[in-house]
């Protein structure tokens, strides 16, 4: 009795060695590779931008695909930072040509996605732009390692990218 109760057991964590970790480790690479598209994709559409000087409904659209394409869903947050130069009527004795301190104020995504149904969002030199990019479900890898170490309720979001930068050209 004692002997194929030892059996069954070792049986049991042959089969866990032999699969499961190597399922979790792969599951853990496909999560890394996703991480390394996601970031990619975000610095070479944010870079874009910066050079250009401008947001088209093909390079986001291109993004938003690139992204998807890892098979995972998405929550993507934009913020445009427009330069707004001269606010007020102070005046600087060192410049007279400038009246007053540069201000910022900020346009999201939903403003930016109503913008680009209307056509290009054009950005001026100076102007800030950001992405940030945070998966919306659960990666294989997440569901077997809550399976197995039976961890509940741990909602963390695996792959994440944020990029951002100053607009160096004017996009008219």
């Amino acid at each position: 009795m004692g002997d194929s109760l030892i059996t069954i057991i070792t049986i049991i964590l042959a089969a866990i060695l032999l699969f499961v970790f190597p399922m979790i480790t792969l599951a853990d690479r496909t999560d890394d590779i996703s991480q390394i598209a996601v970031q990619t994709a975000t610095v070479e559409f944010v870079d874009g931008v910066r050079q250009t000087g401008k947001i088209t409904q093909d390079s986001y659209d291109d993004f938003i695909q690139t992204i998807t394409s890892t098979g995972n869903t998405y929550s993507v947050d934009l913020e445009l930072r427009r330069l707004d130069e001269n606010p007020s009527k102070k005046t600087a004795s060192a410049n007279e040509q400038r009246i007053g301190e540069n201000t910022y104020y900020s346009i999201y995504t939903t403003q930016i996605e109503e913008e680009l149904d209307d056509g290009t969002v054009y950005l001026k030199q100076g102007d800030m732009f950001s992405a940030g990019v945070v998966n919306n479900n659960q990666t294989v890898a997440e569901v077997l390692k809550n399976f197995f170490y039976k961890i509940t309720g741990n909602s963390g979001n695996t792959i994440t990218s944020k990029h951002s930068g100053v607009v160096m050209v004017d996009g008219q």
